[in-house]
């Protein structure tokens, strides 16, 4: 059997990242270090499962104009197929991604084209035996692509997998579209603070048990605990822990994203869930060590990386 591909149907916007010392005080200013612009969001989850050798397909919308050419150029250099054609009367939005000097990264999104992804956009994406859906908060949080993105994935074969990132926005989503994404998700993967936001547990142990209660029965979550490495709970007795690879970190940017697409991505290939968790930390590892948002490493750098511990 051939191994699944990976679905996309999140949000791709263009960042601004501008590395800076320290934030500002409310109503200061400071100057950048340093600056660039590169795809982002749901790119870095796609462009890490494309390089650890997934098929990739982005079922989200895009748009024209200079950011909407960004995305479709990091699109075509990763490989990555397009389900749906660019909107031709909006641009992508942006985000202005600030990281201090504790590589700790500050957003501010304008939202566009990514946020207008319909129904129908989603009706005509039929996912094959195998084949894993990756949905994201984001999404969830524009008014036109949020009740889309919920009723699709709904409405998908029981079969079809879906593994869920409720994002940094989690606190502001709709609670009624959230709880019926999290009822279809088989895997959700969370971090420390969207964890808290969920369940308000203060360790990640425990809300990653609790966090499991709220999704289709069999269901995973994963917390991830920035250097503390994450806790997995399959339903065992207590959340296993699979401890982070020790790196000096420059860039947290994306690290999430990187877990995330390398996850789904094993997880397509067949790997068990603490397995795919595993290399999930391994990629995550690495690309923190890197500047830049889409920092995820190839199959190869994560191989030799697990090979070495």
């Amino acid at each position: 059997m051939a191994d699944g591909r990976l679905i996309f149907t999140g949000t791709v916007v263009v960042d601004l990242l501008l590395r800076v010392d320290a934030l500002p005080e409310h109503g200061g200013d400071v100057l950048a270090a340093s600056s660039g612009m590169a795809a982002g969001g749901g790119f870095n989850v796609m462009a890490a499962a494309a390089r650890d050798g997934a098929e990739v397909v982005f079922a989200g919308r895009s748009g024209t104009g200079p950011f909407g050419e960004v995305v479709a150029e990091a699109l075509w250099r990763e490989g990555i197929s397009v389900a749906n054609p660019p909107l031709e009367t909006v641009d992508n939005g942006y985000c202005v991604v600030l990281v201090d000097a504790g590589a700790e990264r500050t957003f501010v999104t304008a939202p566009g084209a990514e946020g207008m992804l319909s129904r129908a956009d989603l009706d005509a994406v039929r996912p094959l035996a195998g084949d894993i859906v990756y949905a994201t908060g984001y999404s969830l949080a524009h008014p036109g692509s949020g009740p889309a993105v919920a009723g699709w994935l709904t409405a998908l074969d029981p079969d079809t997998r879906v593994v869920f990132d409720p994002s940094p926005l989690v606190g502001a989503l709709d609670p009624e579209l959230l709880e019926s994404v999290l009822r279809r998700t088989d895997l959700l993967s969370a971090n420390a603070r969207e964890a808290r936001v969920l369940r308000a547990h203060a360790h990640p142990a425990p809300a990653a048990g609790a966090l499991r209660g709220m999704l289709r029965d069999g269901g995973v979550a994963v917390v991830r605990d920035g250097a503390s490495g994450c806790w997995v709970a399959t339903g065992d007795p207590a959340p296993a822990h699979i401890p982070a690879f020790p790196v000096t970190a420059v860039d947290t940017t994306g690290a999430g994203d990187a877990f995330g697409g390398v996850l789904a991505a094993a997880l397509a290939r067949g790997a068990g869930v603490m397995e795919a968790a595993r290399r999930a930390s391994a990629a995550a590892a690495i690309a923190v060590t890197r500047e830049g948002p889409a920092t995820a490493p190839t199959s190869a750098e994560i191989d030799a990386l697990l090979a070495a511990h």
